[in-house]
């Protein structure tokens, strides 16, 4: 089920007064839960390895923890003197990984020209290896995250120039 499915169900589910909704498709399960009585949020992680559960009030906005692989971080704009530089943000938590395996090379360096769908690093999230690739053709003007180490979600990773 794709992020956007996910937010869609979310919406629908706060403007109506369905209090539960559970959705199966092969080992991807996920239940949203709406909370009438007007407690704070609350996020529960359940034991199997892609299974969410979210519990909200129905005029609260509501977050996603996901562990399904994210699709390619989006471009945002960089505080970098060039303002025609761009940061490639990670799209969720996990570990960076600049190249496949420790005697692979690196996906990209400073100074390389890649290509919009090009693979930029992979983030380890719950031992799946998510892949993100580039939204653009663009340069790699700067690598910020450090190889085989923790990143945030929205963590900077690269700079890059639009080409």
């Amino acid at each position: 089920m794709e992020y956007k499915q996910i937010q869609e169900l979310i919406k629908t589910i706060n403007k109506s007064n369905i209090s539960e909704l559970s959705i199966e498709e092969g080992d991807f399960k996920i239940t949203i839960k709406q909370d009438f009585t007007g407690q704070p949020q609350q996020y529960v992680m359940a034991p199997a390895p892609v299974q969410h559960v979210l519990a909200a009030p129905a005029s609260a906005p509501v977050a996603i923890e996901t562990s399904v692989p994210a699709a390619a971080p989006k471009p945002a704009p960089s505080a970098d003197s060039n303002a025609n530089h761009i940061t490639i943000k990670s799209p969720m938590i996990g570990t960076f990984y600049r190249s496949p395996s420790p005697d692979k090379p690196v996906f990209v360096n400073v100074g390389d020209e890649i290509k919009k769908g090009s693979t930029l690093c992979i983030i380890e999230a719950m031992k799946l290896f998510n892949e993100i690739e580039s939204e653009m053709n663009c340069r790699i003007i700067k690598v910020i995250a450090d190889d085989s180490t923790p990143v945030e979600y929205d963590q900077p990773l690269f700079i890059v120039e639009p080409m």
